[in-house]
């Protein structure tokens, strides 16, 4: 074999035919699997135009396949990492026999594409390595589908993870985050010859990314508590697996379809359903669009393909709309099938408002009065309630209906920081910096002037309950200090600008490592022992030896943060509830949490005590030791989650004799 350096790359020139019996049958070539397990593999040309990897015992390990022969092939190393197959012969440098660019595995560099070329009907995908050091193909592969309107989808094994959502024309539906910029630029090449997608850039994966989470007609929030919801005008199917926070049968519409009379109702601001049931036409309008939908009885929605420019294009979905969910920003609309009884619902409503808005000048003198008295008793409950104020200081509290307010009778000092600091320290919020999202809002990694990481938790204008977030977390953990615990450094209060400002812990939080199959291998037994001991350190100061008895009500692996060395501190306590030293639990008509991870007493009645959060805590230490999520474990046998699967088996399981039997739920054990 010669080796040739040209401005193309490196070169190798063909060598004779392979004799070894039938191993090469054809010019395709089929070859039989004989490992490479020491360094004398041999990476040979041949004349048909193959590239051929042969062992030590002359076995072929691995082969291009061309369905084209050629006298003279030659294999080069392209400057762009393109590994190709030519012939020397052919004056078209780029009329390549077999390039690697068309088999990506697990990289996507400049050049690549994803896609199916629908002439040759070659698919181009990735694939995970089987293990870091295992550039075997592993369980999860990423494509871009074809079926119907082109999406990408991330699958495992057969089952579809996750879904980016259609091309609107300036992005994914399912990924606002990803737009263009100066530096990068991606798109979607679509024609008769060829689909493809070009990205340079990844999303934000998150619960509501889950495909399917919330089953048909259902609707993720990532905000919401609990995720999934039913559309409007829609029910769950199954009411009882919606109680135990099993989403997956999704959702009906109150009033079934008969065809007769159908109309549209809009839904704005989601990520657009699976597109793999869909049809689409590139040049009809919106109105044109709604017609053919409608002369459809299969037809269960429609939208623009293109959202450019006002809107043109038609994309609609045959039968049930599933992988919906709803963003906060730069979600879309689509139109979806209802019964001409919802229709005429929607239109009384517009009727109302129209009747409202004549006889609005009637009601100013009341609005006026009411006004005033809203005035006096906003007034009454500031002085009654603690407030932030720029001093830093948290005022007194003496509503009498809530006992564990009544100790916060003297001021708390807390730091200030200039919102300029948080900004310049955030490099002004950048997307790059974002290393969070919650029920308050979202989280920042910032470097403060002498060079101190710190993490922000910025209120979003959008959150419903962030700002009560936000002062209690400051009453529960202004003056609690444990090293399992997360250390609150100060806050910023500055115009409608409300946030926390945290200790930064670069592993972040638990939750990426047990439930990862790269990250958890860091994880050996005795550092997760130390996790879990170190969260029980965290719990009995909390409920024990604190000043106040504290009970967090959400402990879950996402509020468990990692700092460097892997110890534990519990965080995140926007939902937490204070206690005097003789006061054990209450009840609330307000269930707030993550379902399964409360206990029943609590998610069924709102009885919530420190019993609460041990329930979480053994949810939490089932999860730590099985690396299985509690609400999403799957076993062939049954459809209980983690807890239920543990709590029910006999030890006879171990042995391929699993008995499953009844268990009551002691909330007093």
């Amino acid at each position: 074999m010669q080796c040739n350096k040209s401005g193309q790359g490196d070169t190798i020139t063909p060598t004779q035919f392979i004799k070894h019996g039938d191993t090469i049958v054809s010019s395709r070539g089929t070859f039989e699997l004989a490992p490479v397990t020491n360094k004398y593999g041999v990476l040979k040309v041949i004349r048909p135009g193959l590239i051929v990897l042969l062992n030590d015992t002359n076995a072929t390990v691995w082969s291009t396949n061309s369905s084209k022969s050629v006298q003279n092939p030659v294999a080069q190393l392209l400057d762009t990492g393109n590994f190709v197959v030519r012939d020397a012969n052919d004056p078209n440098p780029e009329n390549f026999l077999w390039q690697s660019f068309d088999y990506p595995t697990d990289t996507l560099l400049e050049g690549m594409k994803l896609g199916t070329d629908l002439v040759t009907g070659l698919e181009r995908y990735l694939t995970s390595w089987r293990s870091s050091d295992d550039p075997a193909p592993g369980n999860y592969t990423y494509h871009c589908d074809p079926t119907g309107y082109p999406q990408n989808l991330m699958r495992k094994g057969a089952n579809v993870t996750f879904r980016a959502g259609p091309w609107n024309g300036i992005r994914w539906s399912g990924a606002p985050n990803l737009v263009n910029n100066s530096i990068i630029s991606f798109g979607v090449v679509m024609n008769s010859r060829v689909q493809g997608w070009v990205n340079y850039h990844s999303a934000v994966v998150d619960d509501c990314d889950t495909y399917k989470l919330c089953g048909a007609y259902g609707t993720c929030n990532i905000l919401s508590d609990p995720f999934c919801q039913c559309l409007d005008k829609f029910e769950p199917k199954h009411p009882d697996d919606w109680e135990r926070s099993d989403w997956s049968s999704g959702c009906v519409r109150k009033i079934p379809l008969n065809c007769t009379g159908d109309g549209f109702i809009k839904y704005s601001g989601v990520k657009l359903p699976d597109t793999r049931n869909s049809w689409f036409n590139e040049t009809m309008t919106l109105d044109e669009c709604r017609v053919v939908c409608l002369r459809n009885c299969s037809c269960m929605g429609y939208t623009n393909l293109d959202i450019r420019n006002g809107g043109s294009g038609c994309l609609i979905w045959i039968e049930e709309l599933v992988d919906i969910r709803q963003l906060s920003q730069s979600g879309q609309d689509i139109y979806i099938r209802m019964s001409a009884s919802d229709i005429d619902s929607a239109g009384s409503k517009g009727k109302t408002t129209v009747i409202l808005a004549i006889a609005l000048p009637l009601l100013v003198a009341l609005i006026l009065l009411g006004l005033g008295v809203g005035l006096i008793l906003c007034k009454r409950k500031r002085r009654e309630d603690p407030v932030l104020t720029t001093t830093g200081r948290l005022g007194g509290h003496s509503n009498k209906n809530d006992n564990s307010n009544q100790i916060h009778q003297e001021n708390f000092e807390l730091p200030l920081f200039d919102l300029l600091t948080l900004t310049n320290a955030t490099n002004n919020f950048s997307f790059a910096d974002k290393i969070g999202e919650g029920g308050f809002g979202q989280v920042y990694k910032g470097v403060l002037e002498g060079g101190q990481e710190v993490a922000v938790k910025r209120l979003s204008e959008t959150s419903e309950q962030g700002l009560h977030e936000f002062k209690n977390e400051v009453k529960c953990i202004a003056k609690l200090q444990h090293r399992n615990l997360v250390k609150l450094l100060g806050c910023c209060i500055q115009g409608e600008e409300k946030m926390l400002v945290y200790e930064y812990l670069p592993n972040r939080s638990l939750e990426l490592y047990i439930f990862d199959e790269e990250r958890s291998a860091l994880l050996d037994w005795p550092k997760r022992f130390n996790i879990i001991n170190g969260i029980v350190r965290g719990l009995m100061y909390l409920h024990q030896d604190s000043r106040l008895r504290i009970i967090h009500r959400d402990l879950k692996a996402s509020n468990v943060l990692l700092d460097i060395e892997m110890n534990p501190k519990i965080s995140d306590f926007g939902m937490a509830r204070s206690f005097r030293g003789d006061e054990t639990g209450a009840n609330t008509r307000r269930v707030v949490g993550t379902y399964g991870y409360m206990s029943p007493e609590y998610a069924v009645e709102g009885i919530f005590s420190v019993k609460s959060d041990v329930f979480s805590f053994g949810v939490l230490v089932l999860e730590i030791v099985s690396g299985k999520k509690n609400r999403r474990f799957v076993h062939p046998d049954h459809h209980l989650n983690l807890l239920g699967h543990v709590s029910t088996v006999t030890p006879n399981e171990s042995r391929g004799q699993a008995k499953h039997v009844n268990c009551d739920y002691d909330a007093e054990q």
